[in-house]
């Protein structure tokens, strides 16, 4: 009999754990013909949430855990999952109910029936979400897939089933900057994905704030494209060739008419736009320089706490 592991991260869930694990054992229920496991990972959460866990775990023994040291972040959370499991299929979801449960008898489905190796989810509607924040998400994924060839989907969640070679695939991928979405593309594999409306969260509030968001599309950028570094040198070549119209300019300007330069405002302008220019450009650079600093440490994705798992379950990246 199969058996598929549901991963899911934490971060201060304690009040959406309850309906949660309800919701997703009585799918689990339906699913007779499968075995669970249920695989959660406490990111450093500041409330109950390791707690309701563990209660958990005594009640079902097919609830596992993993607790960091403290919070690294939902991407370590979901690499955490992924090297931890021991199912032949993989889940990756989120407590809060915005990932159904109940599509996971229609992704089991389609990778036994269909052929498919990876079944994902997007949201074809963003209803619940302010405006301004789904403008700018929208804008964010048209953004990255012209600047990048990895395929990464209008409103994708981290929400899938994967096969073990594709579970085997991301692991291979051990950089310490992890861009999930763009890594599940960047892998390749058949993949098909299921459509469903926004789901409102059961409980709680999100952890993911405008200015958290900005710097994980920065992040993705960075990660699976070098094209910024590629606007920079145009913009110095274009500033090269815009100061040596400029010099030509002057000279004429000079033999004809005898007046060099004439006006500050316009010096001080051209001084601080070229001066933001370079800024720019050096903070692009810069960015990828923070990267490949980070990654040459060679530090751990994760640090696990405490857990419940078998001692012979696998280690974490070091």
């Amino acid at each position: 009999m199969d058996m598929i592991t549901i991963a899911v991260p934490c971060y201060n869930e304690e009040p959406a754990l309850e309906p949660f694990f309800e919701e997703l054992t009585s799918i689990a229920q339906q699913m007779d013909y499968v075995e669970f496991e249920f695989l959660f990972i406490n990111d450093g959460s500041k409330d109950g949430t390791l707690n309701k866990i563990k209660s958990l775990a005594e009640r079902d023994q097919r609830v596992k855990y993993i607790s960091f040291s403290r919070n690294f972040g939902k991407e370590a959370g979901i690499y955490a999952g992924l090297q931890n499991a021991l199912g032949d299929y993989v889940v990756i979801m989120d407590a809060d109910l915005q990932d159904p449960p109940s599509l996971l008898p229609e992704m089991y489905r389609a990778i036994k029936e269909e052929g498919y190796d990876c079944v994902g989810s997007r949201r074809v509607t963003r209803k619940g979400e302010p405006r301004i924040r789904s403008f700018f998400a929208r804008m964010f994924y048209k953004l990255i897939n012209k600047m990048s060839d990895t395929d990464i989907v209008d409103g994708a969640r981290d929400f899938q089933m994967m096969s073990r070679p594709a579970v085997d695939a991301i692991l291979s991928m051990g950089e310490v900057n992890r861009f999930s979405k763009g890594i599940f593309g960047w892998i390749g594999f058949r993949k098909k994905w299921l459509e469903y409306e926004n789901v409102e969260r059961v409980a709680g509030e999100t952890k993911w704030s405008f200015w958290k968001l900005f710097l994980y599309a920065i992040e993705g950028i960075v990660a699976f494209s070098t094209t910024p570094l590629v606007i920079s040198s145009v913009f110095g070549l274009f500033c090269c060739m815009l100061a040596f119209v400029m010099i030509l300019v002057i000279i004429v300007r000079t033999l004809v008419f005898g007046d060099p330069t004439s006006g500050w405002p316009s010096l001080v302008c051209i001084i601080l736009l070229l001066s933001g220019i370079q800024m720019l450009c050096i903070g692009i650079v810069g960015q990828y320089m923070a990267k490949t600093y980070l990654e040459t440490k060679k530090r751990p994705i994760y640090i696990i706490g405490e857990s419940n798992l078998p001692k012979n379950s696998p280690a974490p990246r070091i």
